[in-house]
C-alpha cells in the first residue's frame, strides 16, 4: 500500500491502514486540514470539487464534500468533470479554493486528491507543506451545527469551458470543419468520453469514432497515454482510414495524438506542434520542465523567441510561465498550458489549438509530426527503497560529472550538447526517473543506461 504527500496533493492505492493508503480516515484528515486553511485566508468558504469515472471517485467525492461541511465550507460539486474544467469552475464561481479527485494517469487502484487555490491553479510548495503539517498534528477543527456548510451541484461548466475555447482568437471552427476531419478518440473510460466528444462535435467535426468512451472508469488499458498501451487505436485509425487519433489520461490534463498510419505523434511533440502554431501567430517566449523534449527550445528559438526551462510539475511550470511572460507552456508528458485560457494543462484546448493548426497547414499529421526536429526521449525509472539515501546519490551523480554543464533546481540534469539526462525523485510514485534524450533512439538508451549503472554502483558502494 502506498500513500504519497507532495506539491501534487496527497495521492495513494485504496485499502489498507490508515496512513500507509489513501483510506477514508486520510481523506477526511486532508479535507478537514484544507478547508481549515481556506478559512483562515478570508477569502471565502466556497471549494468547488470534481473527480474523474474511477470506481473510488463516487466515495472520495462523499468524504471531501461531507467534511467541509462539516468544517463551515460551502461545497459546489461538479461531479465528473476534467482537471481543467474545475480548474476554470474555481474561478467563474468565485471560489476561495478547488479539489480535484483524480489519480491522473496512475492505474485504477490509485485515487488522490489535487488542490486548487482561488485562482483554479495548484497550491504553492510552501502551502502544500502547511497543510500536511496541518495533516500531521491533526490541527483542524469542526463547525457547530448552525455553521455547517451547504452543498449544491452544478453540471454546466463543461458547457461554459467549451465556449471558452471556442471564444480564442486562434481558434478557428471554420476552418477545423471544412477540413472534415474523421476521428478517434480514446478516453481510457473516463470524464474525455463525456467532454472530447462534446468539445469535437462543437467544433464541427462530424465523423467521430468513440472507443472507450463510456465513464465507468474501468480503464481497458493502463491509462498513461504511452505508445505501449495504445495499440487498439493505432490499428483503429490506420485500418480504417482515419485522420488521427486522440488520447486523453482519465482527468485530461494529458494529450497525445495518433497519425493516420498508425504511429505515434508523440506525447512531447503535443506541446512542440501547439507552440509552433501559436509562435506562428503570436511572438513571445516559451517554458517547459526539464524532462521535457529539447525540439521546444529549437522551435522557439527558430521563431526568434525565448525559451526557458522549469522545475518538474504543473505549479513549477506556471510559475516560470508567469516569470517569463511566456504565450504557451507545459510538460513533455502531453500537458499544454495556454494562459490566454487559463493556467492549467488542459488537453481540451490542446485538441482546439492542434486541430486548428493541421487543418490550416492542410497537412497530415504525421507529415506535420515530420516538420519538427527528431528527438527521442528514453524514459526509466528505479525503485525507491529505504536503504537508498537520494540526495547522497544525486550529489554523487553531480559529482561524477562535474565537467558538464548540470541544472540542479529539480533533481540533476546532465548536458552532453544537445543530448541530456536527467534524473529526479517522482512526485506521484515511490520512484526516481531517469531521462535521457538524444537525436538517437539508441544513443538516448544507452545514456540512461550509463547513468543508471552509475546509480546502482554508487548504492553498491554506499551498502558495503
Amino acid at each position: 500500500m502506498t500513500l504519497i504527500k507532495s506539491i501534487s496533493g496527497i495521492r495513494g492505492t485504496i485499502g489498507g491502514k490508515a496512513g500507509d493508503a489513501l483510506t477514508p480516515l486520510d481523506v477526511v484528515k486532508f479535507s478537514a486540514a484544507f478547508g481549515n486553511w481556506v478559512k483562515s485566508r478570508s477569502l471565502n468558504n466556497k471549494v468547488v470539487i470534481g473527480r474523474d469515472a474511477r470506481p473510488s471517485g463516487s466515495n472520495i467525492a462523499s468524504l471531501v464534500s461531507a467534511t467541509l461541511q462539516s468544517v463551515g465550507v460551502n461545497v459546489v460539486d461538479l461531479g465528473l468533470a476534467t482537471t481543467p474544467t474545475v480548474e476554470m469552475a474555481v474561478v467563474w464561481e468565485g471560489a476561495a479554493a478547488g479539489i480535484i479527485i483524480t489519480a491522473s494517469h496512475n492505474p485504477i487502484q490509485w485515487n488522490a486528491l489535487k488542490l486548487l487555490n482561488e485562482k483554479g491553479e495548484f497550491i504553492s510548495a510552501e502551502e502544500g507543506k502547511l497543510l500536511v503539517d496541518m495533516v500531521n498534528n491533526e490541527d483542524f477543527t469542526f463547525s457547530e451545527v448552525g455553521k455547517i456548510g451547504s452543498y449544491v451541484t452544478n453540471s454546466k461548466y463543461l458547457e461554459k469551458h467549451i465556449e471558452a475555447i471556442l471564444a480564442l482568437p486562434l481558434v478557428d471552427k471554420e476552418a477545423i470543419a471544412k477540413r472534415n476531419f474523421k476521428i478517434v478518440v480514446d478516453a481510457v473510460n473516463s470524464v474525455g468520453g463525456i467532454a472530447v466528444p462534446a468539445l469535437l462535435e462543437a467544433l464541427g467535426v462530424r465523423i467521430l469514432h468513440k472507443l472507450y468512451c463510456e465513464p465507468t472508469g474501468q480503464f481497458p488499458h493502463n491509462p498513461e497515454p504511452l505508445p505501449e498501451h495504445l495499440t487498439k487505436i493505432s490499428s483503429v485509425v490506420s485500418e480504417e482510414d482515419y485522420d488521427l487519433g486522440i488520447v486523453v489520461d482519465p482527468d485530461v490534463d494529458r494529450l497525445a495524438f495518433v497519425c493516420e498510419d498508425g504511429t505515434m505523434f508523440g506525447e512531447e511533440y503535443t506541446l512542440v506542434a501547439v507552440a509552433d502554431y501559436i509562435l506562428g501567430n503570436n511572438n513571445g517566449n516559451t517554458v517547459s520542465n526539464l524532462s521535457s523534449t529539447r525540439a521546444l527550445r529549437d522551435i522557439t528559438e527558430k521563431s526568434g523567441n525565448k525559451y526557458f526551462s522549469s522545475a518538474v510539475g504543473e505549479v513549477n511550470v506556471v510559475e516560470k510561465m508567469k516569470a517569463e511572460n511566456a504565450v504557451i507552456g507545459g510538460e513533455g508528458n502531453g500537458g499544454i498550458i495556454y494562459p490566454e485560457l487559463h493556467y492549467g494543462r488542459d488537453a481540451l484546448v490542446g485538441i482546439a489549438l492542434f486541430l486548428t493548426h493541421l487543418a490550416k497547414l492542410g497537412k497530415s499529421a504525421s507529415r506535420l509530426r515530420h516538420s519538427y526536429p527528431d528527438y527521442h526521449i528514453s524514459k526509466n525509472k528505479i525503485d525507491l527503497t529505504p536503504e537508498i539515501d537520494i540526495d547522497f546519490l544525486l550529489e554523487e551523480v553531480k559529482l561524477k560529472y562535474k565537467k558538464q554543464p548540470i541544472n540542479d533546481i529539480d533533481g540533476v540534469k546532465i548536458e552532453f550538447d544537445k543530448e541530456w539526462v536527467h534524473l529526479r525523485r517522482s512526485n506521484t510514485e515511490p520512484i526516481i526517473r531517469i531521462y535521457a534524450e538524444s537525436e538517437s533512439e539508441t544513443t538516448a538508451h544507452a545514456l540512461a543506461n550509463k547513468i543508471i549503472l552509475d546509480i546502482k554502483e554508487i548504492i553498491s558502494e554506499k551498502v558495503m
